[in-house]
C-alpha cells in the first residue's frame, strides 16, 4: 500500500500537478476592482449600486484593525527612539570624543546587575513554576538578561528625557485610538467608585481560562492605580462553556443577597476553580464568599437571573464583543487577556488626557 502511494504521488508530480510556482501557471480569476478617489465622505467602495461605508467595511474587525495601526505606530516609535539615540546621544558622544556605543555603555548605562530578589520578584509576578526553573536552568540567564536589558533601556530613556527637556522632539504622526463606545454599566457589580477617572468594563466568562488571567490582571490594575480606576463586570458566557452561564447566575444571586464585596469574592473563587462549577460547588462558593447559603441557593434554583445573563450577552453583541475577555477602557475596546503593561499604557494615556 505504501509503495503504491509513493508511486501514485510520483506519477502525479511527473504530470506537473504537484510543482513549485512558475510564471506559466494559470492564475485564478479575480473580481474586477478599480481604485479611484472617493466622491462621498465615509464611503469607501461601491459594489453594484450599493455604497459601502467605512463602518460597514470595518465591521467586526474594528479591534483587529486598531491593533494593526497600533503595531505600525509602535514600530515607528521604536525607530524614532533609535534615531534619537543616534542623533542626540551621538552628539553628546562626539563632544566627549567617544564612539556612541561606548558613550552609552560607559556614561549613560554603566554597570548593570540583577539581584536575587529582583529575579524572584519577576518569577513570582509572571507565575513561572518552580519545576520549570529546575528543569530548565538556562531560564535564569534568560530572565536575568531580559531584566538587565530593561534596565538599560530605562536608563537610555531617562537620558533622552533629560536631553529633550528643553528641546522636545516633534512628531507629525498620531497615536491611533479606538473608536469609543458608550457602555451602559447598569446594575453591574463594580470594584472601585463611579467617579473614578478611568472606568473599565469587563465582559467575561467564568469558565474561560483567558478570562481567569484577565481577572488577575484587573486586580493588578486596581493595586497599581487605586481609586483612579473602577472595574465593572458583565457576563458574556460562551455557548460551548456549559457551566459558564450557571456560574454567572450564581454570581448575580450573590450580588443580590449579599452585595458587591461578596460578589467579587465569589468572582475570585469561581475563576480559581473553573473545573468545579457544578451546582453543589456553586452554592458552596456563594457561602464561602459570604452570602447566605439558603437565600443564594433559592435565588439560583428559581433561575432568577437567567434572563439578565442573556441580556448581558445580547448587550455585549450590540457593543461589539465577540470573544472573552473583552474590556472597555473609558469606552475603548481591548480584546484578550493582555498583560498589565498594555493596560497600563492605555490607562496612563487616559489619566494624562484628564489633566489637560
Amino acid at each position: 500500500m505504501k509503495k503504491h502511494l509513493v508511486l501514485t504521488l510520483t506519477s502525479v508530480a511527473a504530470l506537473g500537478l504537484i510543482a513549485g510556482c512558475t510564471d506559466s501557471q494559470a492564475k485564478p480569476a479575480k473580481p474586477n476592482i478599480v481604485t479611484k478617489d472617493g466622491t462621498k465622505p465615509g464611503v469607501v467602495a461601491k459594489v453594484g449600486d450599493a455604497e459601502v461605508t467605512e463602518d460597514e467595511l470595518i465591521g467586526d474587525a474594528r479591534s483587529d484593525i486598531y491593533e494593526l495601526k497600533k503595531r505600525e505606530y509602535d514600530l515607528k516609535m521604536d525607530r524614532l527612539n533609535k534615531i534619537m539615540e543616534e542623533k542626540l546621544i551621538g552628539a553628546e558622544a562626539k563632544k566627549a570624543n567617544m564612539p556612541t556605543e561606548q558613550f552609552i555603555n560607559e556614561k549613560v548605562v554603566g554597570k548593570l546587575s540583577t539581584s536575587d530578589s529582583e529575579f524572584k520578584a519577576f518569577v513570582k509576578e509572571k507565575k513561572i513554576p518552580e519545576e520549570q526553573l529546575k528543569e530548565h536552568p538556562e531560564y535564569k540567564q534568560r530572565i536575568t538578561s531580559y531584566l538587565e536589558n530593561q534596565k538599560r533601556q530605562d536608563k537610555i530613556q531617562a537620558y533622552l528625557a533629560n536631553l529633550t527637556k528643553k528641546n522636545p522632539v516633534e512628531v507629525y504622526f498620531k497615536k491611533p485610538t479606538m473608536e469609543r463606545v458608550q457602555i451602559d454599566i447598569g446594575d453591574a457589580p463594580m470594584l472601585g467608585k463611579k467617579d473614578a477617572k478611568v472606568q473599565i468594563v469587563a465582559f467575561s466568562d467564568f469558565q474561560c481560562p483567558y478570562c481567569s488571567r484577565g481577572a488577575e490582571t484587573m486586580h493588578q490594575v486596581i493595586k497599581k492605580y487605586g481609586s483612579k480606576v473602577a472595574i465593572s463586570f458583565k457576563n458574556y458566557p460562551l455557548p460551548f462553556h456549559e457551566r459558564a452561564e450557571p456560574a454567572a447566575e450564581m454570581g448575580r444571586c450573590v450580588l443580590k443577597v449579599a452585595g458587591d464585596k461578596e460578589f467579587w469574592k465569589f468572582h475570585d473563587i469561581a475563576f480559581k476553580n473553573q473545573d468545579k462549577l457544578d451546582n453543589e460547588n456553586l452554592v458552596k462558593f456563594a457561602k464561602e464568599a459570604g452570602a447566605n447559603e439558603a437565600k443564594a441557593k433559592d435565588c439560583y434554583d428559581k433561575g432568577t437571573y437567567k434572563a439578565d445573563i442573556q441580556k448581558d450577552s445580547e448587550y455585549g453583541n450590540k457593543v461589539g464583543v465577540r470573544s472573552t475577555p473583552t474590556f472597555f477602557i473609558n469606552g475603548q475596546m481591548v480584546a484578550g487577556a493582555l498583560p498589565i503593561e498594555q493596560f497600563s499604557e492605555m490607562i496612563d494615556d487616559e489619566l494624562d488626557s484628564k489633566k489637560n
